[in-house]
């Protein structure tokens, strides 16, 4: 089974940065396959990660509800959508990469999603990781579509308004009944180490020791340029700093 490590917290805390740094770091360490997961509908883990989604589960799921879509002979409708599924897959090297794309529509999704919730789920079986980026909101969380957790990664800016969001996050878990193995908790584009008074923030609302995750003017530049994020140096400090929190939660060895 799949170790699934999901990358969450809200809009603007540089998730997409950190799930392509876990996808660098995993598959540098060899141990097994790896499934970079895009949740987030608007697309930006592909070109983090140096690859194109040319294809979407959404787009997978529209074509199974088009009734003018003629499916291959003797083939029924769940084949037909794991067939899709399989081709939406972005094969790259030491990872593969699939995007959910944009959510449900105006339409009767349920027979559709039902069917390709069990194809993702058989699908990421094939790997030793899935690493989710989810979108800003708690949508895939709240819709249970993350499926059991085994890591979760809070991400938040060095502001006490964005530990209110991770809160949330973690009260949502709770509520859900989710379950999740690890939680590990960084502070993004911090300069200096976690601040006394976000660390104190972060106490008053039971959130686990936080971890900081420095900002780095090379990741920086790779974005700016459009390269992707996986080129980053070995000696990158925001690289290390996620290296670091996968070994905090058990995903590297040290």
């Amino acid at each position: 089974m799949a170790e699934v490590i999901a990358v969450t917290g809200k809009g603007g805390v540089g998730k997409t940065t950190v799930a392509a740094l876990v996808v660098r770091a995993l598959v540098e360490a060899g141990s097994g396959a790896v499934l970079a997961v895009d949740a987030d509908p608007n697309l930006n883990l592909d070109t983090a990660l140096g690859v194109t989604a040319a294809e979407t589960v959404g787009d997978v799921r529209e074509a199974g509800l088009d009734r003018s879509v003629e499916l291959p002979g003797g083939m029924a409708k769940a084949q037909f959508l794991e067939l899709r599924i399989q081709q939406a897959l972005v094969e790259a090297k030491g990872f593969d990469l699939l995007a959910m794309g944009r959510p449900e529509g105006p339409g009767c999704y349920c027979f559709a999603n039902s069917i390709l919730r069990a194809c993702v789920d058989q699908l990421g079986k094939q790997y030793r990781y899935v690493v989710v980026d989810c979108e800003a909101g708690l949508e895939h969380l709240s819709r249970r579509t993350a499926g059991d957790v085994e890591v979760l990664i809070l991400l938040s800016d060095p502001s006490v308004r964005s530990l209110d969001t991770v809160k949330r996050v973690l009260d949502l878990v709770n509520e859900l009944d989710t379950k999740v193995g690890k939680t590990a908790f960084a502070f993004t584009r911090v300069a200096d180490g976690v601040p006394e008074v976000l660390k104190a923030a972060a106490r008053e609302r039971d959130l686990p020791e936080p971890m900081a995750i420095p900002e780095d003017l090379e990741v920086r530049e790779l974005d700016v340029n459009g390269r992707p994020l996986t080129d980053v140096g070995e000696n990158s400090p925001a690289y290390q700093a996620v290296k670091a929190l996968l070994r905090e939660a058990g995903v590297l060895e040290g």
